[in-house]
């Protein structure tokens, strides 16, 4: 088939060069000029694992190209996915303004039958409010479907080969059709292409993603009780995930989640509840608890400094909200930074992918070292913010000669607590009994 994909960032980028891997021809469109070339002479704008692979290997092939023209890739695709920016408004809410200026562009240009798909993340009633935007100018036929996008950055690439559901959303046989012959290549194990109507469709992603933050927002609730009252988080969560009703992922206590997807669809569904007057009440305590769980580790780091940081040397272990990934939005170490430099603390970080990112926000205001041992040298203490595997077996000698202090403020537990204590590293995780 021939797709055409609005928009070549994270989630456009990997549904154009995953439908290409599965034969289809795919010619992605975005209005930044410079990335477009880039994309052409085969270089990949983010990082995300395997992605490279089979980025070049479509482009060689013939099957994945890319455009700034919007009426090309209009022409070109009988599918049409909108992988456009939703981002968030200051009330809470998604700003769909560069989904609706584009829809009012396929309705102004489009001479045949298209499947408009919505692939971004956007509230009930957008597909209605695309269709209606697309038929004030248009002269032919088309169909409007929800498909969300269920992709975990770090994951992607497997994500969208080896779904676990596809969920479409159409009130049209026509569309359905389309959208079941395109995706099912990728569930031939078996796994469910799932047929709803558009606002149901997209409220699932919502749904799911918000109920994932809960998840995690609980468990943090739960650390931060243990640590009131003596017990072990760690002992906790592997008593609760063996319940098959509960389960054991998502069940691990942090720093708080970040992203470009859970923090903005909980604020997002928790507006759209209010613009029909429905509070949802506990996705207000789940934006509320996490925005606090950023920063649980500060007033600790404070106080062993006797609430004096000014002139401190604070080594950072990973910038991006999650490993495999050079995501900064929302991330925690960011609301750590910030709150570091406010009390006049130098700054030295580490993380593998994500540096970059963070030297176009902050500039020379922290320093990015080589390694993550490089940051550690003549630091008065080490926080991790960021659990990538390389930091999960350090070598705790090294790390004691670099230090001024031998403690580390672990916002991942990726560290038994009696280890610690036996290589002489005073230890502060979370929900933990600290050494």
């Amino acid at each position: 088939m021939k797709i055409a994909v609005i928009g070549s960032g994270y989630v456009g980028l990997v549904t154009g060069t995953c439908l290409a891997e599965n034969g289809n021809e795919v010619l992605c469109v975005d209005i930044d000029n410079n990335k477009v070339e880039q994309m052409k002479a085969g270089i990949v704008p983010i990082y995300e694992p395997h992605l490279d692979v089979l980025f070049e290997r479509n482009i060689e092939a013939g099957r994945l190209s890319f455009t700034t023209d919007l009426n090309e890739g209009l022409d070109f695709g009988e599918v049409i996915f909108l992988a456009l920016p939703t981002p968030e408004n200051g009330d809470g809410s998604a700003d769909l303004k560069y989904v609706l200026s584009v829809a009012e562009e396929i309705g102004k240009y489009i001479t045949s039958y298209k499947v408009i798909v919505d692939k971004s993340t956007v509230p009930v009633g957008t597909a209605e409010r695309v269709r209606a935007t697309i038929a004030k100018a248009c002269k032919t036929e088309f169909d409007v479907v929800s498909n969300p996008e269920f992709l975990r950055e770090g994951f992607a690439v497997d994500d969208f080969l080896k779904p676990e559901r596809i969920v479409i959303g159409s009130s049209s046989a026509r569309a359905t059709e389309v959208m079941q012959r395109l995706y099912q290549p990728f569930v031939r194990s078996g796994n469910p292409i799932l047929i709803m109507d558009e606002k149901s469709a997209e409220l699932t992603k919502y749904a799911s993603n918000s109920f994932l933050a809960t998840k995690i927002t609980f468990m943090n609730e739960i650390a931060n009780y243990c640590e009131k009252v003596g017990a072990d988080v760690d002992k906790v969560r592997i008593g609760m995930g063996t319940d098959s009703r509960i389960g054991k992922r998502f069940l691990f206590p942090g720093i708080g989640y970040g992203g470009s997807c859970f923090p903005k669809d909980v604020k997002a569904l928790h507006k759209s509840g209010k613009d029909i007057n429905y509070d949802f009440k506990i996705l207000d305590a789940v934006v509320q608890v996490n925005d606090k769980q950023k920063t649980i580790l500060y007033p600790k780091i404070s106080s062993f400094f006797d609430d004096d940081l000014k002139g401190k040397t604070i080594a950072i272990w990973g910038l991006a909200f999650k490993p495999e990934t050079d995501d900064i939005r929302e991330a925690p170490a960011l609301y750590m930074i910030d709150k570091f430099l406010e009390a006049g603390a130098h700054v030295k970080a580490f993380d593998p992918e994500a540096m970059e990112n963070v030297k176009q926000k902050y500039g020379d205001q922290i320093a990015l070292g080589k390694d993550m041992y490089d940051v550690t040298k003549g630091a008065d203490a080490l926080l991790i913010c960021t659990e990538w595997s390389i930091f999960r077996t350090p070598d705790y000698k090294r790390l004691k000669s670099n230090l001024r202090n031998p403690i580390i403020f672990d916002g991942r537990n990726l560290y038994p607590v009696l280890e610690l204590a036996k290589e002489g590293i005073h230890y502060i995780s979370i929900g933990r009994q600290n050494v």
